[in-house]
């Protein structure tokens, strides 16, 4: 059985009891080298998820004797890799074990209702700039490309410089850390991180 397990913002404490069961039962572990950390005395086979997709998914295919878990940042189907295993082995195949998404965990911490939000991602696609800058409420997962800087500049040139980035970094690990700002006061380099883009605080 393939399991996708969600890994919540990162801290084993944010991961379901039944995530944690399916980890300590499991022949094979596969994860992020920053998640394959979380379970130092993991008993089984471990392997690195990389960026080749199409050799994990072959790899995947020879392994339907073993217990394999992989372990999705936040949650699995939000522009995790649980979408793409989804759509190759068809979820008849797998189990998906929901975890707590960076967006949630933010909007937790801060307050913010999901009730209006938009939730999107610039995770291997191109960003509707336009959009974001319309609306009123926007959730984005960030990453090397396009992280606040970027968004903050991209609200600036179309207008809309009063809005409040509340920017999440290293959530829910030690050296969290959270920050409302005004887009001119973004600065160019934040670790790991969420941006909530807000019309008013």
């Amino acid at each position: 059985m393939l399991t996708v397990a969600g890994m919540g913002p990162g801290h084993l404490a944010l991961m379901t009891p039944q995530a944690l069961e399916a980890v300590a039962q499991a022949d094979v572990l596969v994860g992020g080298k920053r998640h394959l950390a979380q379970f130092p005395t993991f008993g089984g086979e471990v392997r690195a998820l990389d960026s080749d997709i199409p050799a994990l998914l072959a790899w995947l295919e020879q392994q339907t004797a073993r217990r394999v878990v992989v372990l999705a940042s936040g949650d699995p189907l939000f522009y995790g890799i649980g979408t793409r295993l989804v759509a190759h082995f068809g979820i008849a195949q797998l189990q998906i074990i929901p975890g707590i998404s960076a967006a949630q965990y933010l909007c937790s911490r801060t307050g913010i209702d999901m009730n209006d939000i938009w939730l999107t991602s610039s995770h291997g696609r191109e960003v509707d700039f336009d959009r974001l800058a319309r609306e009123p409420k926007v959730a984005m997962v960030t990453d090397a490309r396009c992280g606040p800087k970027v968004i903050a500049d991209a609200l600036i040139a179309r207008g809309a410089a009063d809005r409040w980035l509340v920017i999440g970094e290293n959530l829910g690990m030690d050296n969290e850390r959270i920050q409302w700002l005004r887009p001119a006061d973004v600065h160019a380099q934040y670790e790991m991180n969420v941006v909530v883009i807000l019309n008013e605080r």
